[in-house]
């Protein structure tokens, strides 16, 4: 499988910074062929490494960002569970104020209806107190 070549006319610079870029348009027209195999070419990246500093700043990169996302990922799904509890707390507390509302509603009908009873009492204890008085 024959990859067509890249002509680039480069401007004169000096033999380390052709090198840098030739490895550079190497690194860029891999990751164009084989967007899979992304962890391939980082492998030889560390290898071809034209600095010789042995460091590997697109792994370390890739890391950084993976370790972003799973924190990010983390993060949102503790806030998710959070905000899951509170509006349970909110219904569960909705829901025993209707229970305590309703439990008032009720009590202030029975003193309605104790208040009518006193007062049908009170009418029948005065009604034959009268009459005991007038015998």
């Amino acid at each position: 499988m024959e990859r067509p070549s890249l002509e680039i006319n480069l401007p004169d610079t000096h033999e380390e910074g052709k090198l840098y870029v030739v490895d550079s348009l190497n690194n860029l027209n891999k990751l164009n062929v084989c967007p899979d195999g992304s962890q391939h070419t980082l492998g030889e990246d560390e290898e071809e490494d034209p600095r010789g500093t042995g460091a590997n700043t697109t792994g370390s990169n890739i890391r950084s960002q993976c370790l972003f996302f799973i924190t990010f990922i983390l993060t949102l799904i503790v806030s998710l569970a959070l905000v899951s509890f509170v509006i349970f707390l909110i219904i569960q507390t909705r829901n025993e104020m209707d229970q305590i509302s309703s439990r008032l509603v009720s009590e202030k009908k029975n003193i309605e209806e104790l208040k009518k009873m006193n007062n049908l009492i009170l009418k029948h204890l005065n009604q034959s107190g009268i009459k005991g008085k007038g015998r």
